[in-house]
């Protein structure tokens, strides 16, 4: 498994980095993690399988299944610690297992939307991660990505597994603490 150093060059949070980490995004990121719940929740279908990677301590996935129980919900993070607090914090309303984008543990198809949440910025390989979405993608299945403007957004939509690629700004409601890109992709069959 690899372990991503782009982005801040760290590698993954671990440790006592990870438990401030958990605090932080339970804490202060809530309201950011909700607009993103919300604004993902309109885009899955009922009863559908949805897919967050770098879940980190699993907010996200959190917030989603308190607006859209009817979620199959599953998370993949590349730090064990952050695996250990995601699935501390969602008691059982998910799945999550540690896995880095570029190698999804999967069935294609598998899923109906996959999100990533400000990590596409810390992926080591885009393409091999925009390889391994579109593969677990249903056909007509939809990738969100939100994450700061210096993410691979152009890599991962030159990706031919994706179609009516849209890209634009997206209210954190942290104001200019953190601004933030909405990137959406359609997967073709």
């Amino acid at each position: 498994m690899r372990h991503h150093t782009r982005g801040h060059g760290h590698g993954t949070i671990d440790g006592k980095a990870s438990r401030r980490y958990d605090v932080l995004a339970r804490l202060l990121k809530r309201r950011f993690y909700r607009r993103i719940a919300a604004d993902a929740s309109r885009s899955a279908p009922e009863g559908g399988a949805l897919l967050d990677i770098g879940t980190g301590p699993g907010v996200l996935l959190m917030e989603l299944h308190r607006s859209r129980p009817d979620l199959a919900l599953t998370g993949v993070d590349l730090s064990a610690d952050m695996v250990a607090h995601a699935e501390r914090n969602l008691e059982g309303h998910a799945a999550v297992r540690r896995a880095d984008a570029a190698e999804l543990p999967f069935e294609p198809e598998s899923f109906d939307l996959v999100v990533a949440s400000l990590s596409a910025h810390h992926w080591d390989d885009p393409a091999a991660g925009a390889a391994e979405i579109a593969r677990v993608l249903r056909p007509g299945g939809r990738l969100l990505v939100y994450d700061m403007g210096h993410a691979p957004f152009d890599t991962i939509a030159a990706h031919p597994g994706f179609a009516d690629v849209r890209r634009g700004a997206f209210r954190t409601g942290l104001g200019p603490l953190l601004r933030c890109e909405r990137f959406e992709a359609t997967a073709v069959a």
